[in-house]
């Protein structure tokens, strides 16, 4: 294929969807943030699937972080197939999605706001069916996105999830930094990872090794690779990995270990200088003059987004991968762009 594709030219258009997300919907924002500052939810629920469950994870960090509140992802089978009474009283549900369309959304969505949660729908079809379920909506405004494997809409998706953070704590920094993302990542989608492609056009399986706010971004990097370019990528926390799976772990064995700026990112390069002497093939993504990196992560105006930007830097390089490897990054096998399930 000589021709670009719709992933690499949808993820280069991510800066953009950015800055247009960002100058709209302010109002939306603040007042749902002054209501969960004035009526603290007694719990907070997630509600996604796929890419969209990874942004989530990245906002329920956040949130609990940040903000000290305790988030869980809600299992939607519990409503769908097992119509268990939840008491919803009180409860803030989050509901992330890129079309909306998924009846495994919109039904709990619905059901939670009929039994008195606060529901947010962070979709990117303001007039979908969870869109309109839903009390309050927060739209990406990614625009259309033609590839199945989506790239602005995730990045989109974890921006909102950020900017609700930072609205909710009131936080000038974090505010301040989003309104710089954008040029962030631009740099980020410059920059050069080919670094990895003759490490990974031949490999089928991989570890993909992150922590912290990071650990969503490696959830992500992980589908994708699986999705795009046919590798048996597993995401683990840089902890996790210590507790099994590096049984695995043999020589030439590849890991591709994410560590942005922040509390993990020490026990990240330690892991990385362990595996590289357990003989593993290591490709380390870091920040500018880290020692062993090979490729370069992109600092943003605050390190609680740098994930954000990690992504930004791995899309071009899946998207070269995937054609390297003889495929086609927009159609992967027996997918679809709107996936429906119950």
């Amino acid at each position: 294929m000589d021709d670009p594709t719709h992933m690499l030219a949808e993820a280069r258009e991510a800066p953009a969807a950015v800055a247009r997300q960002l100058a709209a919907d302010g109002t939306v924002y603040a007042a749902l943030a002054a209501r969960l500052r004035v009526a603290g939810p007694a719990g907070v629920l997630t509600v996604a699937r796929g890419s969209s469950d990874h942004a989530a994870h990245y906002m329920a960090y956040l949130v609990m972080a940040r903000l000290g509140r305790l988030v869980t992802s809600l299992p939607m089978s519990l409503v769908t197939l097992y119509s268990a009474r939840l008491k919803a009283q009180g409860l803030l549900s989050l509901a992330f999605s890129q079309s909306g369309q998924s009846p495994d959304l919109v039904a709990p969505t619905r059901y939670l706001r009929e039994h008195g949660a606060t529901t947010v729908a962070v979709v990117n079809d303001a007039a979908s069916p969870l869109a309109q379920a839903s009390e309050w909506v927060l739209p990406l405004h990614a625009g259309a996105e033609q590839s199945v494997a989506a790239t602005k809409s995730f990045i989109t998706q974890m921006v909102a999830g950020a900017r609700l953070v930072a609205a909710w704590e009131g936080s000038a920094d974090l505010d301040a930094a989003l309104a710089g993302l954008p040029e962030a990542l631009e740099r980020a989608a410059a920059t050069d990872w080919s670094e990895a492609l003759p490490v990974l056009r031949h490999t089928q399986r991989l570890y993909v090794i992150g922590r912290g706010t990071g650990h969503a971004a490696v959830m992500e990097v992980a589908l994708k690779l699986k999705e795009t370019c046919g590798i048996q990528a597993e995401a683990f926390s840089g902890a996790e990995l210590r507790h099994g799976p590096m049984a695995i772990v043999e020589e030439g064995y590849p890991l591709l270990i994410f560590a942005p700026r922040g509390p993990a990112q020490s026990g990240l390069l330690a892991l990385a200088e362990d595996m590289r002497a357990r003989g593993a093939r290591v490709l380390l993504a870091a920040p500018p003059g880290t020692p062993g990196a090979a490729l370069q992560l992109v600092h943003t105006a605050h390190e609680d987004l740098d994930p954000i930007a990690a992504v930004q830097a791995f899309y071009p390089m899946a998207e070269a991968l995937a054609r390297a490897r003889g495929l086609d990054p927009d159609r992967p096998r027996h997918l679809a762009k709107v996936t429906r399930t119950h």
